[in-house]
């Protein structure tokens, strides 16, 4: 029998809230993700998105989809115990890698990350999904990432936006995001303070956004593992763009996640 490294409690409050805090559980690795991140930062992919703040400041770098070529991600991806957690966390026999994510605010980066659902972006349909976002820097709480509780189960897709507020397809037929940060006394939102090596875990389908890092001396890096369960499955979303493209994956719509991008890392 697998030995249970998540909570009980945990587990019950991912599936009721769709976001979780997972305090200490990758100091050990804060430093091999930090030397990872300036690798990534000092050679980037094609896909990398770099933004600043309409008053100047720090820039918002993103890139994702390098554990092939970036070593110290390949380490984490495949020798932390981050795939097991997110297994035990959706409650599923097998964890699959999706991706991974890296987002740095440097200092005075004055770009927001606006409200949204990841799985409107994604090639991927099902409920069995899980993000595990660990900074490797301190995030007090009026910097972090929150979340609106238990949206997971809405049941809806909300249009996605680029970091600069446009969308990623002008006319996919889905819902604007409600307004949260309007109108907060009426949503369930959470998020904690965090340190290096802590995480927090959420379902693709829980909204969440964070504010800008108004610091003028303190960046946050953060890297994001996205990991599918058992149900999930290929979504060919046609006529719109998804992030990541995938430009090279030709899986039938409705297809098992399965080839060489997306490997199983617990079975």
């Amino acid at each position: 029998m697998t030995k249970l490294i998540v909570p009980a409690e945990t587990i019950a409050a991912f599936e009721r809230d769709g976001a979780v805090a997972l305090k200490g559980c990758f100091a050990d690795w804060v430093g091999v993700l930090r030397a990872g991140i300036a690798r990534n930062m000092a050679e980037p992919s094609a896909d990398v998105r770099i933004y600043t703040g309409k008053d100047g400041g720090g820039r918002f770098f993103g890139d994702y989809c390098n554990w092939d070529r970036i070593p110290e991600y390949r380490d984490f991806i495949f020798n932390s115990p981050a795939a097991e957690m997110g297994r035990q966390l959706m409650g599923t026999k097998t964890a699959r890698l999706f991706h991974e994510h890296v987002l740095v605010k440097e200092a005075s980066a004055g770009v927001a990350t606006p409200w949204h659902q990841d799985q409107p972006y994604y090639c991927v349909d099902g409920n069995d999904t899980v993000s595990i976002w660990i900074p490797l820097d301190d995030v007090p709480r009026d910097r972090t990432l929150e979340f609106v509780g238990g949206s997971h189960k809405w049941g809806k897709y909300f249009r996605p936006e680029r970091f600069d507020k446009t969308p990623l397809n002008e006319n996919d037929g889905l819902e604007e995001v409600p307004d949260i940060n309007g109108n907060r006394d009426s949503f369930n939102v959470i998020g904690w303070a965090l340190e290096p090596g802590d995480a927090v875990a959420f379902n693709y389908k829980t909204l969440h956004g964070a504010p800008a890092n108004n610091s003028a001396s303190e960046q946050r890096r953060a890297f994001s593992l996205r990991l599918l369960g058992d149900d999930a499955r290929f979504a060919r979303r046609e006529g719109v763009k998804t992030s990541p493209p995938f430009r090279g994956v030709t899986l039938a719509h409705g297809a098992v996640m399965d080839g060489p991008e997306f490997p199983v890392l617990v079975s």
